[in-house]
């Protein structure tokens, strides 16, 4: 079986942050709450966050900033304070 390390710290692979990742843990100090990967030296935390940024559930935060933005509507009396 071809493993590749992400964090060698911690001996956490890609796989293991992609099955994280699709379990709705969508950045590096979620997959670090979860399997302590970039927790350590950190000189795995920009793969970390080039494997969130590709190939996952997970939304990119403008994506999620711009549907709450746009779920987001005030009552009239916050409107009129």
């Amino acid at each position: 079986m071809n493993r590749v390390y992400v964090c060698s710290c911690f001996g956490i692979t890609e796989e293991q942050v992609k099955q994280h990742a699709d379990a709705g843990r969508c950045t590096p100090r979620q997959i670090a709450s979860a399997c302590k990967a970039g927790t350590d030296c950190g000189s795995c935390v920009r793969r970390i966050q080039a494997l969130l940024g590709r190939g996952t559930s997970c939304a990119p935060r403008t994506e999620m900033a711009t549907t709450v933005a746009r779920t987001f509507v005030p009552d009239e009396a916050a409107r009129a304070a």
